[in-house]
């Protein structure tokens, strides 16, 4: 809070953080709280295919180091970006800007509702005395209030310190302790169907889904886009996002997934049945990596292995919190030439962090919530990012009524829940969409 001294300090770090620093902090972002009870859900579902999520997450990185950093990085300290949309507005205009600003803000807050809701699943499962709502109200309180009190070098230091110790508390304590407490191997092979321990127990549809909403989020995502500006140099921006694709792929993709498979093993023995989840009966499958833990842990490693859990929670929600507030500060008060002093963005992002807070109590599925979160924003976003990537001049008016149409068309299937073909997910139709009306509109514009 002391080192803050500008808006360029509270949302960016002053421009001058390290690869190790930001490396970490990507990694514990984007895989925080929601994938690693998500991760959980699908190791109980299918078994380690349910790494291939992450794989995505690997993709995404690497190819965003080869496309987008070598040419938003240059733009962005020149400019002294503070935003993603703020690079929308140096190839297009502010009115752009200000659509993409929304479409972020929107995304933002219900990611960061999805990682307390995470937190809360864990917590009220794990400790039967606590209820969700209470559990909502603890891990939002903690997150919002070291987020607002010291901008993105809180959420940058601590997320280096949160992600140290998830990796200790998964790697010293959840899988050797789960591993043995099942029965090992020979237990595992018994109990499961073989399609558990492959990793082509997947369809192409759901792949396929994962990939067009995964991958694309590391072009449009704001919390990305704030560790990019605040990374020293290029170089550094590309370590960085080298050393945060591989710890997504293999290495917290398969210990998430393990732990959900152990809690399946579990579950087929009967080892839920005093909690009140007898083999067969109908479980959510992202409880099961909590109430393994709460099964096998004694007390005191219980608390390790929980504080390991809410590090990675609050990892990824105080940095979606951060994204959000940067968003109606710099890019939609900005529009309307509203300056905003660090003590009123401190307001701000505390009451974006209250709105996600009540948002959480009203959810009830971590990986759905984020998912429909990353959907929205890449089915009005990634068009018009690809058109300043790969088009000398794109049209200002082409990547407005695309983020519109996009963003409305997978929001409208969204909400209506309309059954859509092959399996679908609502994102590919809104990026469709999307590409078209971009399409007929540059089309047209080069006509003229």
């Amino acid at each position: 809070m002391n080192k803050n001294k500008s808006q360029e300090d509270y949302y960016v770090g002053g421009r001058n953080m390290s690869a190790g620093h930001i490396g970490l902090s990507v990694v514990a972002t984007d895989v925080g709280g929601g994938f690693s009870i998500g991760l959980g859900g699908l190791g109980f579902l299918m078994g380690l295919s349910g790494s291939w999520m992450l794989f995505t997450g690997l993709l995404g990185a690497w190819i965003s180091t080869v496309f987008l950093i070598p040419k938003i990085y240059p733009i962005a300290k020149k400019h002294h970006f503070l935003t993603f949309p703020e690079s929308l507005a140096f190839h297009y205009n502010t009115k752009v800007a200000l659509i993409a600003g929304i479409i972020s803000l929107i995304g933002y807050i219900g990611f960061t509702s999805s990682q307390i809701l995470a937190g809360a699943k864990l917590a009220s499962a794990t400790f039967p005395s606590i209820s969700i709502i209470d559990a909502v109200l603890i891990m939002g309180v903690i997150a919002v209030v070291y987020t607002v009190i010291g901008g993105i070098k809180a959420v940058i230091y601590t997320d280096t310190i949160q992600w140290i110790i998830l990796m200790l508390g998964l790697i010293g304590i959840g899988i050797p302790i789960g591993y043995l407490e099942i029965g090992g191997w020979n237990a595992i092979r018994e109990v499961l169907p073989a399609k558990f321990l492959s990793l082509s127990n997947i369809s192409f549809i759901d792949m396929f889904n994962w990939v067009i909403t995964i991958v694309p989020i590391w072009f449009v995502g704001m919390t990305l886009y704030q560790r990019i500006y605040a990374c020293k140099d290029e170089r550094t921006a590309k370590k960085a996002w080298t050393i945060a694709g591989l710890f997504e792929y293999p290495v917290m993709a398969f210990m998430g997934v393990a732990l959900g498979l152990f809690s399946r093993v579990a579950y087929e023995q009967g080892m839920f049945i005093s909690i009140g989840y007898a083999p067969d009966s109908n479980m959510d499958a992202e409880l099961g990596l909590p109430l393994l833990l709460r099964s096998i842990l004694p007390v005191g490693l219980m608390g390790l292995m929980m504080s390991a859990y809410f590090s990675a929670i609050m990892s990824t929600a105080d940095s979606c919190l951060m994204a959000a507030s940067g968003n109606l500060t710099t890019d939609i008060f900005g529009y309307f030439k509203k300056k905003v002093s660090i003590k009123n963005s401190q307001i701000i992002t505390f009451l974006i962090g209250g709105l996600a807070i009540i948002l959480a109590t009203m959810m009830q599925n971590v990986l759905e919530l984020m998912l429909y979160s990353y959907a929205f924003m890449v089915s009005g976003l990634l068009v018009p990012v690809l058109g300043t990537l790969f088009l000398k001049k794109p049209s200002s008016i082409a990547a407005f009524y695309a983020m519109i149409f996009g963003g409305l068309t997978t929001l409208i299937l969204i909400i209506l829940e309309v059954g859509l073909p092959f399996g679908l997910d609502a994102n590919f139709f809104g990026i469709t969409i999307s590409a078209l009306v971009f399409s007929i509109i540059q089309i047209m514009r080069k006509e003229k």
